[in-house]
């Protein structure tokens, strides 16, 4: 099957854009200048593909999603900022992914596997990682960084430069105004930490040892007393040793820019 039978007459392509060969493209979507599209990718019909973008392999765009478009940055002046999608991404109806902007790295940046369910928002120079999942309406506001396997609630919303960390689960209809460390999850208006996400690592197989551990780590940060620095220098002396997966946690505290969620 050639390139001109998957992709639908009405839509309207950019000469510059660079498609593969077996891309699927419906009705009525629009390619903007610039914009890479890589192998086994669908995109439903009515969505925007905005200029300046790279959308990896194996990913599915549905209809009305608005993807590299112009950020909502008051700042941005039409200066050539990107957005880079990884592989394997599932993005839903109405979602709207944005370009960065100069005064940061000109980057949005999204991996692979992740799921973005319906509506949701990822604003200008957002750097998310890998196998994540964001619930319907979700809002990340610009700067924000989101780690790996965070699950993120619906109708929750994130505050500009907040660090959401590896294995963290957030409530939905939450408001992340502080960083939220590894592991932990937070809920409320705004966020309060309340515990590890066991049943996450149950899920993914990880030891009784390895979660003890974790748990041992969160009572040391939220519930000992201790400040931040001295909980850290304990978790290291106490439980890093035997339980390596601590390091998230503690890079999460020390690299903090914000403050943590309590």
């Amino acid at each position: 099957m050639s390139n001109h039978d998957l992709i639908h007459s009405t839509a309207i392509i950019d000469p510059s854009a660079v498609i593969a060969s077996d891309v699927q493209i419906g009705p009525y979507c629009v390619i903007g200048p610039q914009v890479t599209i890589g192998a086994g990718t669908k995109l439903h019909s009515h969505v925007v593909v905005g200029g300046f973008t790279r959308i990896g392999q194996n990913n599915e765009i549905f209809q009305f999603a608005s993807v590299g478009e112009v950020c909502q940055d008051l700042k941005y002046k039409g200066e050539e900022t990107w957005l880079e999608i990884g592989n394997n991404n599932l993005i839903r109806e109405h979602c709207s992914l944005h370009r960065g902007t100069v005064q940061d790295n000109s980057l949005t940046k999204i991996g692979s596997h992740n799921l973005l369910m319906v509506n949701t928002h990822i604003a200008h120079d957002c750097i998310v990682g890998d196998h994540n999942i964001f619930a319907n309406n979700v809002g990340v506001a610009g700067h924000v960084h989101i780690g790996d396997h965070v699950i993120v609630g619906g109708n929750s919303g994130i505050h500009q430069f907040c660090k959401i960390d590896s294995y963290s689960m957030i409530g939905g209809a939450s408001l992340i105004l502080k960083d939220v460390p590894a592991y932990v999850m937070a809920s409320g208006n705004p966020a309060h930490a309340f515990g590890i996400n066991i049943e996450g690592m149950r899920r993914k197989g990880w030891s009784k040892n390895t979660i003890q551990g974790l748990r041992e780590a969160y009572k040391l940060i939220f519930k000992s007393g201790l400040t931040s620095v001295q909980a850290v220098e304990q978790i290291k002396s106490e439980i890093l040793p035997s339980v390596p997966e601590a390091q998230l946690l503690i890079d999460s505290l020390e690299q903090s820019e914000r403050g943590i969620v309590r």
